[in-house]
């Protein structure tokens, strides 16, 4: 293979990664979290589905800002969290607490106790869509400097 052609090649790669990176699915976890399906049904209401999920924060680690077709519903089984809804103060949450996030609404979750965290998630969307979408980093999503 000749080094242009390799070059092309390596250039074509790296174009196809930043198309499945700029449409921001969640299929590729982030590292120190991980999102376990443990149930996905139809409902009732067509062109709905509820998907029931565990999701596992090792110290320290967080999910970024992303957003999810529909409605989810928290249950914080183990360890402590703070996560970040857009509009809302944060709220540190430990186990036991619940938590609610509207459809489309931008939100983080970042593991701020010293063990694993736990949450058991409940997520009412559209069927068909990604369940959860990263919301790309821009002057209005980005940190303020410190």
């Amino acid at each position: 293979m000749t080094r242009r052609r390799l070059t092309m090649v390596v250039a074509g790669g790296v174009a196809a990664l930043a198309g499945v990176w700029a449409t921001g699915s969640l299929k590729a976890q982030q590292p120190g979290f991980k999102r376990v399906e443990l149930q996905k049904h139809d409902l009732g209401v067509p062109g709905r589905e509820v998907v029931q999920a565990r999701a596992e924060f090792e110290p320290g680690a967080a999910i970024g800002k992303h957003t999810h077709p529909g409605e989810e519903f928290g249950y914080l089984l183990e360890g402590a969290i703070e996560l970040e809804v857009a509009g809302k103060p944060n709220a540190r949450l430990k186990a036991g607490d619940t938590f609610f996030v509207p459809p489309e609404t931008i939100h983080a979750a970042k593991n701020v106790g010293s063990g694993p965290a736990k949450v058991l998630a409940t997520y009412v969307v559209e069927k068909g869509k990604p369940l959860a979408t990263m919301v790309k980093q821009t002057a209005a999503t980005a940190p303020a400097p410190k």
